[in-house]
């Protein structure tokens, strides 16, 4: 290997310790409260080697946020595997309730806390597009085959979206304590809901 091809795997060696180190402390400490110079502590380099790679904290949780996206699109590959439409359609209900409900902390920095206001606005629509398009084209075979009552590819996919986070947040913000239900309950109450919402707009 030579000198070059050294130094470039160093490089991305270092990039992948600290946005691993950012993901990690992100998720135990919270966003807020993690900071260039603690994320340098940890890894016991100084925040100018930081800065060498990321321009700023917003960067970093946008290369998090990109790899939690890339998470759930494997969920999606694995979990929403059905030929049927509709029924692959309620398999991306489920798991991405499931994903959510499974990775509360992660789920908050993908969807909760406010978005990277320092990104281009390009990349942010980069940022989780796969897991997006996802949803599109399983609606799309939903609507070209006249299955839906939703016909405007963009309306369904924002009611369909909508409703799956607003379950996940529901419950992530302690909201759901009111309805006096088991917590081991709550998972299926979710799902049964996200699937009663599809029964609705099911022909």
């Amino acid at each position: 290997m030579g000198v070059t091809d050294r130094k470039e795997r160093e490089k991305t060696e270092m990039r992948e310790l600290i946005r691993a180190t950012a993901m990690k402390m992100f998720l135990e400490d919270g966003y807020a409260k993690t900071s260039i110079r603690s994320i340098a502590d940890a890894i016991e380099y100084s925040p100018g080697t930081i800065y060498l790679y990321f321009k700023d904290k917003d960067e970093l949780l946008y290369e998090v946020q990109g790899e939690a996206y890339g998470r759930l699109l494997e969920v999606f590959k694995k979990e929403a595997t059905s030929t049927d439409p509709l029924e692959k359609l309620r398999q991306v209900g489920r798991s991405y309730i499931n994903f959510g409900l499974q990775n509360p902390e992660l789920y908050d920095l993908m969807f909760i806390i406010r978005a990277p206001m320092n990104v281009d606005e390009e990349i942010h629509k980069a940022n989780g597009g796969n897991c997006f398009s996802f949803l599109v084209d399983c609606l799309d075979d939903c609507i070209k085959k006249n299955l839906l009552r939703l016909k405007d590819i963009e309306q369904a996919s924002l009611l369909i979206w909508a409703t799956a986070h607003g379950l996940v947040s529901l419950n992530l913000r302690c909201r759901l304590k009111i309805m006096d239900q088991p917590e081991e309950a709550i998972p299926q109450i979710l799902i049964k809901s996200m699937e009663d919402y599809l029964a609705a707009v099911t022909i």
